[in-house]
């Protein structure tokens, strides 16, 4: 089991490595390839997007395949859309492999959550959840320190930000032929709803792009709005369509409709926000509003990284002990709001030690919503569910991401780019806006206040068979047959 969790954790490592290893190479990255500041935020955007469209198809086949190869095959993806950002030559080529590494990052990030549902029981799983969280938050440590050194190191540059993740990818690929062994449940007539991965991908990027370009390139009150915002919504109708008549499909209204996966999805909206929201802007801030390195902003965001260290072992730990959920999330949910009301009051001149206070409070929010608004899930549907349940919990963690990183990012530009032409130094105008960015961040993280009050309370199983199909040689009511893979 120790074996199997090591390679499980190595590739998520890697793939959570990939998404914060750039923050503060960023600025470097796009002026080496005279990017505009759209293709800034795009560059993060772009893996965002394609994690987010990976996360429920890699859920679904997880349901019906071989969890092991499909792990595998993530990690190759990744590995391959590694390669193509570090050799890219300008930032169209960089946005299309970051999309790439994208898909497996996205992939791994589901698989993983979703192996080790099948492996432990969900009482214990809060106790792995919390190993999940710890990976996380060292890995979201180590990814702007490692960055910063990369790029502050003139034999290295930033390509090898890129680079530097192959070897873990690779050790994590060998180590899970060797260990990892799962069931798979191989049913009859399986399908793959590909009509509602394409219509849920359109939709999202559509709207994506408005919010890039909005009060830029055009108004607001224009045809382009119109007809972009239209079609995002014309879209995502004809996708919930699709979703409710497929046999098989992405995103299963049927466990949405679940009180608790509703108001998990609603909580793990504000926090996929705030992880990735904090993480991109505070390094910018630390480097453009306050003139630091790459490397002394990636060591500034060390609080926000150290409260979710400990919150996510602690909290990991009592969740194991009691069975309960409920009173983590609620302080988890409370702890991020309050860290981003705080962080909504910087400029260019905020004291750096109320700046690392904020940053913990919001770390340590983090550490107690990220995997437990997951467990909730995972402990309400059988075995059989659990990949597409888990699934569309992250999914929605990292749309809340992708938007919130999109529309916090033009926000900034705007209010940056109006402050500028209004006269004030670019260094000051950074730190004004970043302030109202994490105020917008603070309004959705109280969406995750809510979601976790309203949540009934919760006592974790024991057992990780609960709902789990047939053992082997018997036939399942679907007609599946379980192997060992």
């Amino acid at each position: 089991m120790l074996k199997a969790l090591s390679g499980l954790l190595l590739a998520l490592f890697v793939s959570t490595l990939a998404s914060t290893v750039v923050s503060t190479a960023l600025p470097r990255m796009l002026g080496d390839l005279h990017g505009s500041p759209t293709q800034y935020t795009w560059v993060v955007t772009a893996t965002l997007l394609a994690a987010t469209v990976a996360t429920p198809i890699f859920g679904k086949l997880a349901d019906l395949f071989s969890k092991r190869a499909l792990i595998q095959i993530a990690v190759v993806i990744f590995v391959a859309g590694s390669i193509a950002a570090g050799f890219s030559q300008d930032a169209g080529q960089l946005i299309a492999a970051r999309a790439l590494q994208g898909v497996g990052v996205g992939a791994l990030q589901t698989l993983v959550n979703i192996a080790i549902g099948a492996l432990v029981s969900p009482r214990e799983r809060g106790r792995y959840a919390g190993y999940l969280s710890s990976v996380t938050s060292i890995s979201t440590i180590g990814g702007p320190l490692l960055g910063g050194f990369i790029v502050d190191t003139s034999w290295l540059g930033w390509r090898w930000c890129f680079f530097v993740g192959i070897p873990v990818a690779i050790a994590a690929l060998i180590i899970l032929q060797l260990t990892l062994r799962l069931p798979v449940y191989r049913r009859a007539n399986a399908q793959i709803d590909y009509w509602g991965a394409t219509f849920i991908t359109a939709g999202v990027s559509l709207l994506l792009i408005w919010v890039s370009f909005v009060d830029d390139a055009f108004a607001w009150a224009s045809w382009q709005t119109a007809a972009m915002v239209g079609g995002s919504v014309l879209l995502l109708g004809v996708a919930l369509w699709v979703e409710s008549r497929v046999a098989e499909p992405i995103v299963p209204l049927r466990i949405i409709r679940q009180r608790a996966t509703a108001l998990a999805i609603l909580g793990s909206l504000a926090a996929g926000t705030a992880m990735y929201g904090a993480t991109v802007f505070l390094t910018q801030y630390f480097q453009v509003s306050r003139g630091h390195t790459p490397t002394e902003a990636g060591l500034l965001t060390i609080p926000m990284m150290a409260g979710i260290l400990v919150s996510s072992i602690v909290g990991g730990r009592l969740v194991s002990r009691s069975g309960r959920l409920k009173p983590f999330l609620i302080t988890g949910s409370v702890s991020l709001t309050a860290g981003f009301v705080v962080l909504g009051l910087i400029d260019q001149h905020t004291s750096m030690v109320l700046i690392a206070v904020a940053m913990m409070l919001v770390g340590a929010g983090v550490g107690l919503t990220l995997q437990n608004f997951v467990l909730v899930v995972q402990n309400a549907v059988a075995l059989t569910d659990i990949g597409a349940a888990s699934a569309t919990v992250v999914f929605f963690r990292s749309l809340g991401g992708t938007v919130g990183v999109a529309v916090l990012g033009a926000v900034l530009a705007r209010q940056v780019g109006a402050g500028t032409a209004a006269g004030v130094p670019a260094a000051t105008a950074y730190g004004e806006a970043t302030g109202h960015v994490f105020l917008i961040s603070a309004a959705v993280a109280v969406v995750g206040v809510v979601a976790a009050l309203l949540l009934k309370p919760i006592t974790l199983r024991t057992k990780a068979e609960e709902g789990r199909p047939p053992a082997d040689g018997q036939k399942s009511r679907r007609g599946s047959e379980p192997t060992a893979v």
